[in-house]
């Protein structure tokens, strides 16, 4: 018995399912008092180190001498469920409020053990179903890792390029970065590369704060590399400027593609919130241990992706972020999140404003010529949050290429579909349901060189293709 006798659990029925949860919950560090009416499984426990209790489950008489003041749950565990039913009454003729998770076989006895108090009931069928089903997760990605680990190993003492996305944010820098770290654990020499700029005020603090060394693919010599590998990109020319004749043997990706992708190690999810989320799964799973510049990459790599974990957010995200948290360096993150902003990105912001256009809870804004594109989503957040606006598209140039981004709360749209559907024959597009971006080459809007009457040509285009998909007429 414990010291004072209080636990914070009873486990009643001391069969295997039982025994495990007895010693799992002490494992954990939890007090818990086994009860059962056969001495012999009693003493097992005992001869274990365990608190246990010869008494018959289903007499209300033994649950009196328990404190329930300090009970977290009881946990009825037996094979019999007439038993199991029996022993609910016996607690519920007791006390009232304490939760009761119960183990039942029978589907149909769903209803009559609720009904006499039962807070969970637990059916066996339901468990080893899902039991298996996790299973058949480890079998997937166990053979993920064993191609992605085979393809590793043929590499050894060769260099391979990791390319990001064009101007890479904390998710796919943060992707980039743990598959270098994966890489060097097989003798395998990777750099990250990157086409365009890192713009945005956090993007360039966590690349700065947490040392992630990337490398601008127009200095880089792509000969020297054996192969490549793409992150938070679905392959070459997907919101990135790769070569199309480029070798890509890995490719991982959370962004659902256009068209088949094939590689010799493709792994593309569409279920979880971030890549980060995915490349945490296989540091956890080839059991490394992630330092704390890698862990915190990854860790505001998920919260960044996610916008702290209110978007396109799957448990994935949540389990990947609880492993990574213990390796986290905390105050880096508020550094990270803390950079002043530019007077470029105001700017822009400002443009943003000013040139809004609102179509019932739809707004639309061009941001004008631009050098920092990821200003743009920074803009379509603000302006999301302005009452009565569920959906908005922000749109820039940089250079020769018009880039639109997209942010939406309105549940009957899906951003990403939205954008493929208006611009995927001029240009490339893609997202999620709540965030989504596009690029098109600035040559389709004709010869027109005077800013002013290329930024009404480009505005009324991208308008018309947006409000035919939406079905939105065209009045302010």
């Amino acid at each position: 018995m414990t010291e004072n006798g209080k636990y914070e659990y009873v486990v009643v029925g001391c069969e295997s399912a039982g025994v495990g949860l007895v010693r799992e919950l002490t494992k954990a560090g939890k007090s818990v008092l086994a009860v059962d009416k056969s001495q012999e499984k009693v003493e097992l426990l005992e001869d274990e180190g365990f608190d246990a209790v010869i008494a018959d489950p289903t007499d209300p008489s033994f649950y009196k001498t328990i404190d329930f003041e300090t009970i977290s749950a009881i946990l009825v565990t037996g094979a019999n469920d007439e038993a199991n039913l029996e022993t609910v009454r016996a607690i519920r003729s007791v006390n009232k409020e304490v939760f009761l998770i119960v183990r039942v076989a029978s589907p149909k006895l769903k209803e009559e053990f609720e009904s006499a108090g039962a807070n969970i009931v637990v059916l066996v069928s339901d468990a080893i179903k899902n039991t298996f089903l996790e299973k058949i997760k480890r079998v997937e990605i166990y053979k993920k890792l064993e191609n992605l680990k085979n393809i590793l190993e043929s590499l050894k003492g060769k260099r391979l390029g990791i390319f990001t996305h064009d101007n890479p944010d904390p998710d796919s820098m943060s992707s980039a970065y743990a598959l270098k770290e994966i890489a060097k654990q097989f003798d395998v020499d990777a750099d990250i590369l990157y086409y365009g700029e890192i713009l945005h005020q956090k993007n360039r603090a966590m690349m700065n704060i947490l040392e992630i060394p990337m490398v601008r693919a127009e200095e880089a010599d792509l000969m020297s590399y054996e192969t490549f590998a793409i992150v938070d990109s679905s392959g070459p020319g997907v919101n990135n400027s790769i070569p199309p004749d480029i070798d890509v043997s890995i490719i991982i990706d959370h962004h659902p593609p256009a068209e088949k992708v094939v590689a010799r190690f493709v792994d593309i999810r569409d279920n979880v919130g971030a890549t980060a989320t995915i490349l945490t799964e296989y540091v956890k799973e080839l059991k490394l241990t992630p330092s704390k510049m890698l862990a915190t990459a990854l860790f505001f790599g998920i919260k960044s992706e996610t916008d702290e974990f209110k978007r396109n957010t799957k448990t994935a995200d949540f389990l990947a972020s609880a492993y990574l948290y213990p390796f986290v360096d905390h105050e880096l993150i508020e550094k990270i999140e803390g950079p002043a902003i530019s007077t470029e990105t105001l700017d822009i912001l400002g443009t943003a404003i000013r040139n809004r256009q609102v179509y019932s809870s739809f707004l639309l804004s061009f941001a004008g010529f631009i050098n920092d594109r990821d200003a743009l989503p920074q803009a379509a957040d603000f302006l999301l949050r302005l009452e009565g606006i569920s959906t908005v598209v922000v749109f820039g140039v940089v250079k020769d290429v018009v880039y639109i981004s997209a942010r939406n709360k309105d549940v009957r749209i899906h951003m990403g579909d939205v954008l493929r559907r208006a611009f995927g024959d001029v240009g490339s597009a893609g997202g999620h349901a709540h965030a989504a971006g596009a690029q098109i080459p600035l040559g389709i809007f004709g010869e027109a060189s005077e800013k002013e009457l290329l930024s009404k040509l480009i505005t009324e285009a991208i308008k018309k293709r947006l409000l035919t998909v939406l079905g939105i007429e065209a009045q302010s």
